[in-house]
């Protein structure tokens, strides 16, 4: 068993304005793996010869896989504590050999309810932002 005790993110841890970064080049490897797992038959992520007619000119890696590096950051923001939500807004696609970097910035304890908000950002090798959100953390 592992100790983690000593990573666990208490209150008083964290801060508005704390930051974590976390970047990954999506290979078709992941694509792969993630349509065996999900059951994500859309023609768009996995025909490249489909993904030519599409306005995307190629395959695009579904949006909710790219948004997985999110929980990433979230964790890394608020270790050992509960996610409880997720906004997300895709706003460019991405392709297989893009390097992403999830972004996750702390905008706002909520002491009521000892929740966290946090800003969470996803941008392509290029520096464009691919996913914009809000994700919500219960801080045990």
């Amino acid at each position: 068993m592992m100790d983690y005790e000593s990573s666990i993110k208490h209150w008083e841890d964290i801060n508005v304005g704390d930051v974590e970064y976390f970047s990954k080049t999506m290979t078709q490897t992941d694509l792969t793996l993630w349509v065996g797992l999900t059951g994500d038959m859309n023609p768009v992520h996995i025909d490249a010869e489909y993904g030519k007619t599409t306005r995307f000119g190629d395959v695009i890696l579904p949006g909710l896989m790219v948004a997985g590096l999110i929980s990433t950051v979230m964790t890394k923001a608020t270790f050992g504590n509960v996610y409880s939500g997720q906004t997300l807004k895709f706003l460019k696609p991405v392709y297989v050999g893009d390097t992403i970097t999830a972004v996750a910035t702390v905008v706002e304890k909520l002491d009521e309810k000892r929740r966290v908000r946090v800003k969470t950002e996803c941008f392509n090798q290029r520096d464009e932002l691919v996913i914009v959100g809000e994700g919500q953390e219960y801080i045990m």
